[in-house]
């Protein structure tokens, strides 16, 4: 079976055309190796799947007919996605800390009410 029809029958992408996109951008590689989306896989093939800033890893234990249901893709792969990625995805989205750019207008009441508690705070550290 296609690489790209793999990942879509086993649900990574919810169309074959956006796996086939995934594929020739390069977020896809199988064995270690980055391939065309007419690539055969096979059973035991290690898969590894760049979405969403994580490298899911996973090995291809059989090949489906047509797409399956979500709860029936772990009779097809076997997940080896490290935790790691996983945290180092919440870091991420904790990193990021809101801000507002020049010029946006004026501030929203919760950045109005932060505002408020940042000078209550520093007024009581002066005291």
């Amino acid at each position: 079976m296609r690489i790209d029809k793999f990942l879509w029958c086993i649900r990574y992408y919810k169309t074959r055309s956006i796996a086939t996109e995934a594929v020739k951008k390069g977020q896809v590689r199988v064995n270690g190796d980055i391939i065309k989306p007419s690539r055969e896989v096979f059973p035991m093939d290690q898969v590894v799947v760049r979405k969403n800033q994580i490298d899911y890893l996973f090995t291809i234990l059989d090949i489906p007919e047509s797409r399956v249901g979500a709860k029936l893709v772990d009779v097809y792969r076997k997940d080896t996605t490290p935790k790691e990625a996983f945290e180092h995805n919440e870091l991420l989205r904790f990193a990021k800390d809101y801000y507002r750019k020049k010029g946006l207008g004026r501030p929203t009441k919760k950045d109005r009410r932060d505002i408020d508690d940042y000078l209550e705070d520093s007024d009581q550290e002066l005291s």
